[in-house]
């Protein structure tokens, strides 16, 4: 464990908890609790007041660029909490398929930038996609402090992709629970064919 002395921003001072809110337009943070800021005022803002609750840590090994391995402390608790608020609004905000291609190039997006590659062809065409992937990545998510902790207890955005009456799964819901037998066998008309002349009992 990394000695306490090692930690500047994230030392424990705040004992009540609280709640903050975070907005979001296109995907940047814009907002905290209702009031605007550039981007580096709100990162801050957030070090200071996440980092209050001591939240924010990172204790890491990391692979170097030439091969060595090495453990590294970090903290980030304003990057921290802004990450953690923008993936939760991204989960009722973005289309399934284009979120889970995201998560994808995250990693190598990050390579990118960490080896100083910022105006690299490859960075370029990213941003593009990164761009369209946050069109409708706005609205506002509300971040729980406690000493140690921080946590999301709640999002909402104008565009959200979460429609509750086909989401509650009881007799109150929207969904056409009929359509789903159709489905079912449709989805499963491929293992039924594998199973049928080349699964179990079968032979070469």
């Amino acid at each position: 464990k990394p000695p306490e002395g090692v930690w500047e921003m994230t030392r424990l001072t705040a004992t009540e908890n609280r709640e903050i809110t975070i907005a979001f337009e296109r995907g940047v943070p814009v907002s905290v609790d209702g009031t605007a800021m550039p981007l580096f005022e709100i990162v801050e803002h957030l070090n200071s007041v996440v980092g209050s609750y001591g939240w924010g840590r990172l204790d890491m090994v990391e692979n170097r660029r030439v091969g060595i391995k090495s453990r590294e402390t970090y903290e980030a608790p304003g990057a921290l909490a802004i990450m953690l608020a923008h993936a939760d609004l991204e989960s009722i905000t973005v289309e399934r398929d284009l979120g889970r291609e995201k998560m994808r190039l995250e990693h190598r997006y990050a390579e990118l930038v960490y080896d100083g590659l910022w105006f690299s062809p490859l960075k370029q065409a990213l941003d593009a996609f990164i761009e369209e992937s946050q069109r409708f990545v706005t609205g506002e998510v509300r971040l729980a402090l406690e000493p140690n902790n921080c946590y999301v207890v709640g999002r909402r955005a104008p565009k959200s992709l979460y429609d509750y009456g086909l989401a509650t799964y009881d007799a109150a819901d929207r969904f056409r629970h009929s359509d789903s037998e159709g489905f079912v066998q449709l989805w499963g008309l491929g293992i039924k064919t594998w199973a049928g002349i080349q699964g179990a009992g079968t032979t070469d």
